[in-house]
């Protein structure tokens, strides 16, 4: 994940009347859980090792088996030390149905590959180990995976859903690292993935544009709170309200509180400035030193840290939001 800080402006949610009426949704918390661990199973999936290999064709193969059209995007780009890395960005496309089928799809975003450096531990020995990434990666991505799930199910209501894996989102420059760094060296998956898109060409149709994006990061703690993050509200304003508004219809105002978080340089804020898509970042935030929690880029960042509840909250909103 990615240094940021945190500044709280009422941690509670503002009571608020509204009409809004929420549909009823399916979502299973379990079964977003079995997904964070089948990831976490293969081990700590640092791009171009083995485990970060067998689980881009987990998550490809299980996206299709969802009825998903599939692509991996690959590309390379250099990270902060000036070395070329290779990217694979897994694209799922979700049609619609026949009602819906010429709508601006929705974009919805996890990274899933894990920080080779547990450069948050204490102990300098244990800093060149890769972290688990149950919580920093799996754990969005287990929330997606559900999502299509049940989307796949749904007879009727269906808008067009693009999900998006990003590679290499926690490659950015380690703690320790003493040398000359590249700019940007974060989100190398979403930076890869918002310039093709611009490069791809417009006008398109409206079945190759977004209306707004949603991307999840560390969205499985037990104890997460997700404040208004500073580049959502500059960007997806419109978003943040919408989904933060259905979040309270659904009794979850305690997960997606009225804190308002200083700007974080998240997958998200690529996609905002260099694809212009509206993209809102759904993070767990705390009043830290680092602004993350205290697993955050150490060994501690492991299933242990995952609870079902806090994936079926997160899950239910965005199934609410995209239901609608």
């Amino acid at each position: 994940m990615l240094f940021g800080i945190l500044l709280l402006a009422g941690c509670g949610a503002t009571p608020k009347t509204s009409t809004l009426a929420v549909p009823e949704v399916a979502f299973s918390g379990d079964s977003a859980y079995a997904y964070v661990a089948g990831q976490v199973a293969f081990g700590s999936r640092v791009p171009g090792s083995d485990a970060h290999n067998q689980c881009v064709q987990y998550l490809g193969s299980t996206l299709e088996r969802f009825g998903a059209k599939v692509e991996i995007q690959t590309g390379e780009v250099q990270r902060y030390d000036g070395a070329w890395q290779r990217v694979a960005n897994i694209c799922a496309h979700l049609s619609a149905d026949s009602a819906h089928a010429n709508e601006k799809a929705i974009l919805l975003c996890a990274h899933y590959d894990n920080r080779p450096w547990a450069d948050q531990e204490e102990d300098y020995s244990e800093r060149m180990i890769p972290i688990p990434g149950a919580n920093d990666g799996a754990s969005g991505v287990g929330v997606l995976m559900e999502v299509a799930r049940q989307w796949q199910q749904l007879s009727e209501h269906r808008r067009p859903i693009e999900i998006v894996l990003f590679d290499c989102e926690d490659m950015g420059t380690p703690a320790f690292y003493t040398g000359q760094q590249l700019p940007h060296t974060w989100c190398l998956g979403a930076q890869l993935w918002s310039r093709m898109y611009v490069e791809s060409g417009k006008p398109r149709a409206k079945s190759q544009e977004y209306a707004f994006g949603v991307l999840l990061d560390m969205v499985g703690d037990p104890n997460a709170a997700f404040p208004r993050e500073y580049y959502s509200e500059q960007y997806a304003k419109k978003y943040v309200d919408k989904i933060w508004h259905v979040a309270e219809q659904l009794g979850y105002a305690h997960r997606f509180t009225d804190g308002r978080a200083y700007p974080i340089t998240d997958d998200h804020y690529y996609v905002n400035t260099i694809a212009k898509i509206p993209c809102v970042d759904i993070i767990h935030y705390v009043p830290s030193e680092t602004g993350f929690p205290w697993w955050w880029h150490t060994q501690n960042d492991n299933m242990s840290n995952i609870s079902p509840n806090t994936l079926q909250e997160v899950g239910k909103v965005i199934m609410a939001v995209i239901n609608e």
